[in-house]
């Protein structure tokens, strides 16, 4: 009696099956056209990073270094530099002179941008960075940095400016 029950129990497991894979059958194909049309993201999706600018066109960065402390493949490499009076990057008192991922090692686990207190590194939707070559998948400030709002042109830092601090 317990082996028809047995028998039973598979034909119904078999037939709701085979019930699923006829109904996906049945519905129409979803295509999506990448090359020709812009790829389609969920509004939650981490893709590359993106350090924000505030309204003024500052950045957001204050070189605190949370995100370095939150990263757990460490993967997040930054110096900070002083701000100065003619020379203002951040709206703090230092910003991220070298602000570098690498993405070798990123697992895009997101606890960079949920550490952050400034919210300056968030997640964007790029997500073309595969490549031959590792070199190029170390991700440098210059990178990252968000564009400035309304068309601005970042301030010029010279050199002898940054080192000299």
């Amino acid at each position: 009696m317990a082996n028809k029950i047995d028998i039973l129990g598979t034909a119904a497991s078999i037939a709701k099956g085979m019930s699923v894979t006829f109904k996906e059958m049945m519905s129409p194909t979803v295509t999506e056209y990448y090359p020709e049309e812009p790829a389609k993201f969920e509004q939650r999706y981490r893709g590359v990073h993106v350090l924000q600018r505030d309204v003024n066109g500052m950045e957001k960065c204050v070189a605190c270094y949370l995100c370095a402390a939150a990263c757990p493949s460490n993967c997040i490499y930054i110096e900070a530099a002083e701000n100065t009076e003619t020379v203002r990057i951040s709206g703090g008192e230092r910003y991220a002179k070298v602000y570098n991922i690498d993405y070798n090692r990123c697992i895009f686990c997101g606890y960079c941008v949920e550490a952050c207190p400034t919210d300056a590194i968030t997640h964007g939707h790029g997500f073309e960075i595969a490549s031959y070559n590792t070199s190029t998948l170390v991700k440098r400030k210059e990178d990252m940095l968000a564009p400035m709002p309304g068309g601005a042109r970042p301030p010029v830092v010279a050199p002898d400016e940054v080192t000299a601090h």
